[in-house]
């Protein structure tokens, strides 16, 4: 066997380097080589076909017993997980510091405790007297969870496996833990990739369900090696503003579900609630209708959830260049959605100041919030408000054109639900009631109103029509 040598892997995409370096040559990300342990060289060509024991493969339509989805107490979690918790599944949690990812974990375990279920609660950040005094300010302190401090994967191990395997282990978090079969601090690329591996190992070979807590960097994303997102079943991200209440459980990967569900929590004294009714949250709840104003029923997975979409245009006296300013929404489709208004309709935004807020700390991507946007727009360069009790969704051409987008009479129910009249979208859409006049669709008390492009937006609400 000939002599090791030291390599240095890239913490931010896995690329492997003989030396080490300030910036990766993959990548082009600056100090993310980290040291690795070196790899076993043989000094030799070895052949893999012969020597080792054979397999078992078995029909894909076999008689099996299905694992069951154990609940973890908290609807919202379980949307989000596709169902419930799979036994022998591997869930990794991220989300920024003092969010609630530890909050929410410590209520989901005493729930599944109290159901019966062995649970075991493994903190590698805290002592468990800290962990305990958070228990009995969330109030489940009673709950028969059984506690421990420790990092070392190895004594983690161990331990569970003189007895029964739990149905549910939580390690808080998986960037503390450390193996001594490998070389390197905590937190390190090949200390993360080998305890998570041995902690998933242990999951599918006892069908314990693992849940994992990862931090995450100043970019959002989970700190540690790219490949601990492949080998996990579910990947989470719990979002949220701090100067916010809400929180929202986003499923990123999820091998047993869908991974476009999300659960909408409250922050409260007493630790997570869960929010039945999430457009109350991003709704302002007011009776007059204000300029540069509009709602839009965005669409998370199989949940519509109304928002308020806010503009405001300022119009500068001076050769000053105007400021865009976007909270919520993205900034290029902010500045394409306004060359389109300026070049199609005529409106003049090229001397004025615009910003755009989505209320509530809510963030938008679903491409539908277009025409929204624009009326909210239009609305605030006219100083008109919109038609009271309106919703508006569609996304907007490069030509002006409102296009149809998915799930309209989902957004239109849920618009019906909390007291809204009438809705304006795209004409279409596959459904009865969406042809180019006005009147109620087949599945909604809704009035809905068609609008083909942006002229018509804009004649609608400037009053020439």
């Amino acid at each position: 066997m000939a002599k090791t040598k030291r390599r240095y892997v890239c913490a931010n995409c896995g690329a492997v380097s003989p030396r080490w370096q300030g910036q990766c040559a993959d990548c082009g990300e600056w100090n993310t080589l980290t040291e690795d342990a070196p790899a076993t060289v043989f000094s030799q060509k070895h052949d893999l076909s012969s020597g080792g024991r054979g397999i078992e493969f078995v029909e894909l339509n076999k008689p099996t017993e299905l694992p069951v989805r154990k609940s973890t107490g908290l609807a919202e979690f379980d949307r989000a997980l596709g169902g419930g918790i799979v036994p022998g599944s591997a869930v990794l949690m991220g989300g920024d510091p003092g969010i609630g990812k530890s909050t929410l974990l410590l209520q989901t375990a005493a729930t599944i405790a109290r159901g019966g279920n062995d649970v075991v609660y493994v903190s590698g950040e805290e002592a468990a007297g800290q962990v305990r005094l958070r228990a009995q300010r969330l109030g489940v302190a009673d709950a028969p969870i059984r506690l421990a401090s420790e990092t070392s994967v190895r004594d983690i191990l161990t331990t569970l496996g003189q007895g029964t395997p739990p149905a549910l282990l939580v390690v808080d978090s998986i960037q503390t833990m450390h193996s001594d079969t490998i070389e390197g601090a905590p937190g390190t690329v090949s200390q993360v990739r080998g305890c998570a591996l041995e902690l998933i190992r242990y999951a599918k070979a006892s069908g314990c369900a693992v849940m994992l807590v990862g931090h995450v960097t100043k970019d959002g994303n989970i700190a540690g090696p790219r490949v601990l997102e492949h080998m996990v079943d579910v990947v989470m991200s719990f979002e949220g503003e701090r100067s916010h209440q809400y929180r929202i459980l986003r499923a990123l990967k999820n091998r047993f579900g869908a991974v476009d569900e999300i659960g909408v929590f409250s922050m409260e004294t007493g630790g997570l609630e869960e929010v039945a009714n999430p457009s109350m949250l991003f709704l302002s709840g007011r009776d007059d209708p204000l300029a540069g104003s509009s709602v839009f029923p965005a669409l998370e997975g199989t949940r519509p959830v109304l928002v308020e979409i806010q503009a405001l245009i300022v119009k500068l006296q001076s050769g000053a260049t105007p400021r865009r300013a976007v909270v919520g929404w993205d900034n290029g489709r902010l500045a394409m959605l306004l060359a389109v208004l300026e070049s199609r309709c005529g409106l003049n935004f090229s001397s004025a100041e615009v910003y755009l807020n989505i209320a509530g700390g809510y963030r938008l991507s679903d491409p539908a919030a277009d025409l929204a946007v624009a009326a909210a727009l239009v609305s605030a360069l006219a100083d008109k408000p919109l038609p009271d009790k309106s919703a508006w969704f569609g996304e907007v051409s490069l030509a002006g054109e409102v296009r149809p987008v998915a799930h309209r009479d989902l957004r239109l129910r849920e618009s019906a639900k909390l007291g809204f009249t009438r809705g304006y979208g795209p004409s279409g859409g596959g459904s009865k009631g969406s042809g180019s006049s006005d009147g109620k669709t087949g599945s909604s008390p809704l009035e809905y109103c068609s609008v083909n492009g942006l002229a018509k937006l804009v004649d609608q609400v400037m009053g020439s029509e």
